[in-house]
């Protein structure tokens, strides 16, 4: 019950800011000392915290799907048309990056030394944001997509940030920091179903019980609240352009990590 509400709070704290959620539970459990594989409760708190995102940004998907769909039966495309198919595009991408990279980061999980590098990672990208933000101007929305996606499908591996590659990439492909955060966060939605699913599937398959630690529900529901509330303050945070504290924190985790293997 304990390590399940300790990994819950970790998730939702984690999910949305560019800490990368994935490495500190994967730090969480390496010293917490859990032997199972933990890869379907993973998944079942980030379910928790896609909640937060679907919640935060209801009135977007409304207005997304309303004009994907409607594009279908009218001349006129609106905004949500090329939209839509941007997210779709960049989650394709994800999914092939993310995919082929599975079984690797599962492995990475169980490193502290590979945690702890992409850590660093992160945190020099942070770091390096307002050097290369807004390089590209011109930026055609499908190479955006195609960007954002590739970023997004390589922050599957542990301690890299999905929000903070994402975001990055965003900015470096020439969006503004609102639209950046938008984006990262709309394309979440995807990606994480499709893990959710695949979980599902590989349960069902398994025909035998996954590891779940006791009050995993109880986890979950706290991601789900710390979730939003994070989400709450990382739209404030990028908003005053505070990505350096963030890298450096990052830097410390990741050095801290490398040391201690």
């Amino acid at each position: 019950m304990t390590s399940s509400i300790i990994l819950g709070a970790v998730q939702g704290l984690c999910e949305f800011l560019p800490v990368s959620s994935s490495g500190h539970l994967a730090l969480f459990q390496i010293f917490m000392g859990f032997d199972e594989n933990m890869l379907t409760f993973d998944i079942l708190l980030h379910f928790a915290t896609l909640l937060a995102v679907v919640l935060y940004f209801w009135r977007d998907i409304v207005q997304i799907l309303t004009d994907w769909f409607g594009g279908w039966f009218s001349q006129k495309k609106r905004s949500g048309w090329s939209y839509g198919w941007a997210v779709l595009i960049a989650s394709a991408v994800t999914a092939v990056i993310g995919l082929g990279l599975k079984s690797t980061a599962e492995k990475f999980s169980e490193s502290l030394i590979l945690v702890g590098a992409g850590e660093i990672f992160t945190g020099l990208v942070l770091i390096l944001i307002p050097f290369f933000a807004s390089s590209r101007k011109n930026s055609s929305l499908l190479k955006i997509a195609l960007a954002v996606g590739l970023a997004q499908g390589v922050a599957v591996l542990p301690g890299v940030s999905r929000s903070g590659m994402s975001i990055a990439m965003g900015l470096f492909m020439g969006l503004g920091i609102t639209e950046a955060f938008r984006f990262s966060f709309l394309i979440s939605i995807p990606a994480i179903l499709g893990a959710t699913l695949l979980e599902c599937v590989k349960f069902m398959k398994s025909g035998g019980a996954v590891f779940l630690p006791d009050g995993y529900m109880a986890g979950a529901l706290i991601a789900f609240v710390l979730g939003l509330l994070s989400l709450i303050l990382m739209r404030r945070l990028v908003n005053a352009k505070n990505w350096a504290y963030f890298g450096v924190y990052c830097l410390i985790v990741g050095t801290s990590a490398v040391f201690l293997s």
